[in-house]
């Protein structure tokens, strides 16, 4: 039975997941700056590195594979566990993902870059026109106020709007309230003592009104005295 003399499986396994962790974090780096929002139009030297980091980890990866691969076969292929079987498929199906991967961050840092580009264009050429001809601009600038100015009309109507719905909802409530005293009053006027009862209440108001008024009056001329 042939032997091997380089690492063993568990140091081959160990090697390769942790490539594959500094994979992941290179890709938290690297896919922020397709996300950039001011994307610069060449690549700085710190993405062109981690890129460089990346394609560097996943050869190596391949390589590591291609080992643990040749380790079951020559180690003893009829006698490899199904474990380890799985276990070096889950690694190659990490590889493929992750060079997906970074291809397809390739492609949305470019489409990234080209879009700032040709906005940076755009804007560049209306500077240039402006500049050449100013009737134009001012033109422009009036046309931009005037939109402004319709927008503010615009929220003061809703404004006034909401304003005029809610004035027209208390209308309503007062209606409804006036129609309610009016046919409790009205009830009351049926009922047999109810308008009696009414008054004495009433009148027991306004007694105790005089009455509070009274005291307060005291008090303030014996405060007036003592001063």
């Amino acid at each position: 039975m042939a032997t091997s003399t380089g690492p063993g499986w568990a140091q081959l396994r160990q090697q390769t997941r942790a490539l594959e962790a500094q994979t992941d974090a290179l890709f938290h780096t690297y896919s922020r700056f397709a996300s950039a929002p001011n994307i610069p139009p060449k690549p700085t030297e710190e993405e062109q590195n981690t890129e460089s980091q990346i394609q560097v980890l996943l050869e190596k990866r391949e390589f590591l594979i291609e080992e643990l691969t040749r380790h079951l076969t020559v180690t003893s292929p009829l006698s490899s566990s199904a474990l380890k079987q799985n276990n070096l498929t889950l690694h190659r199906s990490t590889l493929q993902e992750h060079t997906a991967t970074l291809t397809r961050l390739r492609a949305s840092i470019a489409d990234a870059r080209q879009r700032a580009s040709l906005l940076s264009t755009v804007r560049a050429d209306i500077s240039s026109y402006r500049a050449a001809n100013p009737e134009t601009a001012e033109a422009d600038y009036m046309l931009d106020e005037r939109g402004r100015l319709d927008r503010s009309h615009g929220v003061a109507d809703s404004v006034l709007s909401q304003a005029y719905a809610v004035n027209e909802q208390f209308g309503v409530q007062r209606e409804m309230l006036g129609n309610v005293q009016r046919r409790i009053v009205g009830a009351a006027g049926q009922v047999p003592g109810i308008n009696g009862l009414i008054g004495r209440i009433g009148a027991k108001k306004r007694r105790d009104g005089v009455v509070l008024a009274g005291f307060v009056a005291v008090c303030m001329l014996v405060f007036l005295y003592f001063m």
